[in-house]
């Protein structure tokens, strides 16, 4: 298992130690997210639906709550700024209403969005993009003082499947997500967590390539969030479907573990968590 430097996060204030990997619940704000179980149906029942669904996961271990409100699967329908936003915030809002110090991290690309997420409460920002849909993510997030996943991206959800080809993967993605901490570490931002975008413009192949050479990511010296839950690469090959791959999730999500996982994104976090309980124990031999 490599070796994990102390970590710690800001957000809000709160300070959050990643010296033990933490899990990000998610929490689908659409109507067309690739896994049916984690959408929350668009409707009057909406807040109370995802209060729910935050409640169990926070009482199931979870650190952070993810909360989207665009669908990035392959080929996914674009929805407006506007009613991206108005998806999330009554959600935001009424979870921390619920759960005043639960840690609500927005799933958005938009740095219009992020703005408005932290203005009601969240204290983190998730991008798929890793800025690169929106030129003012990096500077907003640098302003708003919050910690920012940066993820491997390249192209739009509707886009990426095509961008899959590279002269060397893991040398690419590095060089890649390099370069954008890079200008974000030139804004002062310090809270950085990368992501290498499992899914994001990879085949289920090149997933696995990079989930073997993962431990290569320790390189940049910043926590690093694995989002593998449920994902085409783990029902494709075992000839099943999203409902039944919680058992392959567990798998993969262990071998992330061992290979320095710090935050693991997932759809079942009481599965995630005893991943991280176990792996744990072996630090103690």
């Amino acid at each position: 298992m490599p070796k994990v430097t102390k970590k710690t996060l800001n957000c809000r204030g709160r300070l959050v130690d990643l010296t033990v990997p933490a899990v990000m619940g998610i929490i689908n704000v659409t109507p067309d997210s690739f896994f049916a179980g984690s959408r929350i149906p668009i409707g009057e029942t909406i807040t109370s639906t995802a209060i729910q669904t935050a409640s169990k996961m926070l009482a199931d271990g979870a650190t952070f709550l993810d909360i989207g409100g665009y669908s990035t699967r392959p080929g996914a329908a674009d929805v407006s700024p506007a009613e991206e936003a108005d998806r999330i915030l009554p959600v935001i809002e009424g979870i921390l209403n619920s759960f005043p110090n639960a840690l609500v991290s927005v799933d958005t690309f938009r740095a219009s969005v992020a703005r408005q997420a932290v203005e009601s409460g969240a204290a983190l920002v998730n991008d798929v993009a890793g800025g690169t849909l929106d030129s003012a993510m990096f500077e907003t997030v640098t302003q708003l003082g919050v910690p920012y996943v940066l993820m491997h991206l390249r192209g739009t959800p509707q886009t990426m499947q095509s961008l899959a080809t590279y002269q060397n993967l893991l040398t690419d993605v590095i060089d890649e997500l390099g370069s954008r901490l890079a200008q974000l570490r030139a804004l002062g931002h310090k809270d950085i967590i990368l992501d290498p975008g499992f899914g994001f413009a990879k085949t289920p192949t090149q997933n696995f390539e990079l989930l073997r050479q993962l431990d290569a990511f320790s390189f940049f010296d910043e926590p690093l969030l694995v989002g593998l839950s449920r994902k085409t690469t783990i029902w494709k090959t075992l000839s099943i479907t999203a409902d039944e791959a919680l058992n392959g999730t567990t798998v993969l999500n262990t071998i992330a573990l061992m290979k320095g996982a710090t935050i693991l994104r997932v759809h079942d976090v009481r599965e995630a968590v005893e991943a991280i309980t176990l792996t744990q124990r072996l630090t103690f031999f």
